[in-house]
């Protein structure tokens, strides 16, 4: 593992919550900080407060959905640059293609596996100096 991953500030937006305990007890385990969200109306709050450095978004979500709250996030000027990676329990094509035009920089599908979860870290954001 060439990332350095402690003291990442990493996102976790799901109303599942398994999803988002399995998701913030793997990702501490590694040294990420992690802030959770129920929803996308409680991430956008979050997310001006904590600036994470990459944020997971479940696609089917209550009030404001993975779709709406990408969007928001890429249109937002000082967060545009943010990786966003959308989670769904859904393979499908349709849901891929969706996410890449709100913005979205991977798709993980859901059950996830720790492997999948620090690889899309790996892959999105740039390795910080130890």
């Amino acid at each position: 593992m060439d990332v350095n991953l402690e003291r990442l500030k990493v996102m976790v937006i799901d109303d599942s919550k398994t999803i988002r305990r399995t998701a913030e007890t793997l990702l501490q385990k590694v040294g990420c900080n992690v802030v959770t969200a129920t929803d996308g109306f409680d991430a956008l709050a979050k997310i001006a407060d904590t600036r994470p450095d990459i944020i997971f978004v479940d696609i089917m979500m209550p009030r404001l959905d993975g779709y709406q709250t990408c969007a928001l996030i890429k249109n937002n000027s000082e967060f545009k640059s943010t990786p966003v990676i959308m989670l769904s329990s859904k393979d499908g094509l349709f849901d891929k293609a969706k996410g890449r035009i709100v913005g979205s920089d991977q798709y993980l599908t859901k059950p996830f596996s720790k492997a999948e979860l620090l690889g899309a870290i790996e892959a999105h954001v740039p390795a910080k100096a130890s």
